[in-house]
């Protein structure tokens, strides 16, 4: 299975961190997002992954290259912001057709990837219990199934999904920059074809200084 590392996000919420500084590549630790990140995919075997970047995507592939010349990564620059749909879409032909593990590149956790099915009909989404910033929720499960309620739902999207390529139906899809989970996940997930689970390991969505915090926090408490 291949894997995909969204990367091209500005981080305006991130500010002033995010001034000079791609927010993939904003450290926790001593180990940058990104890298986290990369490291864990490496770790479950994922040998072919691909990275879109954007805002100063230019640091992003000079990090790459040099941190990673022995590795297949493969860098797509968007001119402009494409959103993380756009972004997926404009990458779709490096899949084949194939099922992939797809991650926010902000994301801080510590999910055990080689737990997700390799092989799904539509997708395979990752919840997490709500965190402050997102008490209403987006999604909960019945089944195996996600759903969404029109009153609280009781989890929050973590960013991790399989996605079959199949979903990226151009004829149903608006122009970029478009995200993923309004439109391309909801219609499915209204659809009643979308599985999900609930994880309890740590996650943070670092998009923000008080969260960066919280990461940087559980950084020191892993170590």
């Amino acid at each position: 299975m291949k894997a995909m590392l969204l990367a091209a996000g500005i981080g305006k919420r991130l500010l002033p961190f995010t001034k000079d500084m791609p927010k993939p590549l904003i450290e926790v630790g001593s180990e940058t997002l990104l890298d986290r990140n990369i490291r864990l995919l490496l770790k479950i075997g994922i040998t072919e992954i691909v990275v879109n970047v954007s805002y100063l995507g230019d640091m992003i592939e000079k990090h790459i290259n040099k941190q990673y010349k022995n590795h297949k990564i493969t860098i797509i620059k968007e001119k402009c912001i494409l959103g993380t749909g756009g972004g997926i879409l404009n990458a779709i032909e490096h899949f084949q057709g194939k099922p992939f593990l797809l991650i926010n590149a902000d994301t801080y956790h510590e999910f055990k990837l080689d737990l997700l099915p390799s092989d799904v009909e539509f997708a395979h989404l990752v919840g997490v219990p709500n965190p402050d910033h997102n008490l209403e929720g987006d999604f909960s499960i019945k089944d195996n199934k996600a759903f969404i309620s029109e009153l609280t739902n009781d989890l929050t999207f973590a960013g991790v999904s399989i996605i079959n390529p199949a979903i990226f139906v151009e004829s149903r899809l608006p122009k970029p920059p478009f995200d993923i989970w309004n439109y391309v996940l909801k219609d499915f997930i209204n659809e009643d074809v979308v599985t999900a689970i609930k994880a309890e390991e740590l996650w943070i969505d670092v998009g923000s200084p008080e969260r960066l915090s919280l990461a940087i926090e559980a950084h020191k408490d892993e170590n």
